[in-house]
Order: structure tokens, then sequence, then C-alpha cells
């Protein structure tokens, strides 16, 4: 009886100290969720030094986070440290390696290093992913890497499937339209471009690439109202702006008709 006794005694120690080490865990666990979405709310407010000090003391609590090292990856891509991006989105996969923005992130980390056939395979990795919500990003990213290979015709095979997904991708339309211009498709170009404006009258990227096209038809009026355009809806000083100048300065030789800005 004794004996017994002694057995229920000590599994009821066991169950004490299992039950005791679990509280610790899990106030470790929603201590590190919580700095991980102060992070993400900081990231949404592109204060990016803010959220990296918040997803740093996450990590500290919870390692095995694949999201927070996915939120760790998008983070040091906004501060240009794609080498420390790369580590995080891979730990991410390790972590669960089904996470599909993981993979996209992955492979548009090698689209900024210029490395086309490792983004690639990031991005072939999931188009056949049905579970995945946004299947239009890396079917767009793919139609970028092959323009950026001169493989103009998977290119275009895959900005139009992107375009099936979701008729209105900007990023589509506009990679597209380049595409079509590479491969002498003026008209074809011209058409989607504008169908382009028409639905993001905002967008001063298409009209940058529908002035591009036209300019490429010898359209000189068009293009120069296509890169005026531009500047009304850049910023002054952003690049796109000096871009768009910089073809109005261009088109001036060409027609003199164009007035000055």
């Amino acid at each position: 009886m004794a004996c017994q006794h002694n057995r229920f005694w000590i599994v009821g120690i066991l169950v004490i100290a299992f039950l005791s080490g679990c509280v610790p865990n899990e106030t470790l666990r929603k201590q590190g969720e919580s700095s991980r979405n102060l992070g993400e709310a900081y990231m949404a407010q592109q204060n990016y030094t803010a959220a990296l000090k918040e997803l740093l003391a996450a990590e500290q609590l919870t390692p095995d986070d694949p999201y927070l090292h996915n939120d760790l990856g998008l983070t040091y891509m906004a501060k240009d440290r794609l080498d420390l991006a790369i580590q995080h989105f891979k730990k991410a996969l390790v972590l669960k390696p089904d996470y599909a923005p993981a993979m996209n992130n992955l492979g548009t980390v090698y689209l900024a290093q210029q490395n086309w056939d490792a983004a690639i395979v990031c991005f072939k990795a999931i188009t056949g992913d049905l579970l995945y919500a946004t299947p239009h990003f890396p079917l767009s990213n793919l139609g970028f890497a092959y323009y950026n290979q001169k493989k103009y015709d998977l290119s275009a095979k895959y900005y139009q499937e992107a375009l099936k997904i979701e008729p209105g991708f900007p990023m589509a339309i506009r990679g597209l339209g380049r595409t079509y211009q590479a491969q002498g498709k003026r008209v074809e170009a011209i058409a989607l471009l504008e169908e382009g404006v028409k639905l993001f009258p905002k967008s001063p990227e298409l009209y940058n690439e529908l002035g591009a096209a036209y300019l490429a038809s010898k359209n000189y009026s068009a293009a120069t109202a296509a890169y005026t355009k531009v500047i009304e809806l850049s910023q002054p000083s952003s690049p796109l702006a000096k871009e768009a100048q910089k073809s109005l300065d261009s088109l001036r030789t060409k027609d003199s008709s164009i007035s000055p800005k």
C-alpha cells in the first residue's frame, strides 16, 4: 500500500513539474506574438527601424515562428540587407515548407539581386499551389524574370496567366506591355496600356510605359501627353519623373511643336 501511495506521489510531482514548465513557455509565446504584432504595425507604417527592434525582440522569445522570420525577411529587404533577408526567408521555409508567401518573397529577393534562375525556381515552386491566395504575384514575377533573360515568349505567357487570374493587376499589365514592345508588337502594347491607364488613371508607371510605346510608334504628340502625365502624377524628385522629363527633352528634338515645360 505504501508503495502504491509513493507511486501516485511521484506521478503527481511529475505532472506538476510538466505543467509549471508549460506556463513560462506559453507566456514567452504570447510575449513573442505581442512583439511580432507590434513589429508588423511598424512595418505597415514603413517604420522599419522600429519594426526591426520589435521583431528581433520577438525572435529571442519565439525563434521557431515561421511568420516572424518572414516578417524579418521583409524588413531586411526594406532596409536593403538582402543577404539577411534571404537567411530569414529560408528559415521560415525550413520551419514551414509549404509557406508560399515566404517562397514568393525569397524569389523577389533573388529578382532584386538579378539572380534570375534562382528566382524562377522559387516562383515555379508555388505557381501550382491551389491554396495560395495570390498566385498572380509569382506568375507575374516569372514574367519579369523571363523578360530579363530575354525569353519574351515565356515572359508573355506568364504575364498573360497572371492577368487571367487577376485581369486588373497593374504589375502584369505593365510587364506584358513592355514584353509586347520587346516582341515588336506595338499595336498590342499600346492597346493593353491604354486600357491599363483607364483602369489606373493615377499610375505614373503605366503612363510611362505607354509613353515608351507611343514613342516607339513615332506618335510623338501622344508620347508627350503620356510623359507629361507621368510628371504630373509623380513626386518631382523621383527617378520616374526625371526619366519622363528626359524623354520629353528628347522628344523636343523630334517635334519642334512641343513647348518646353
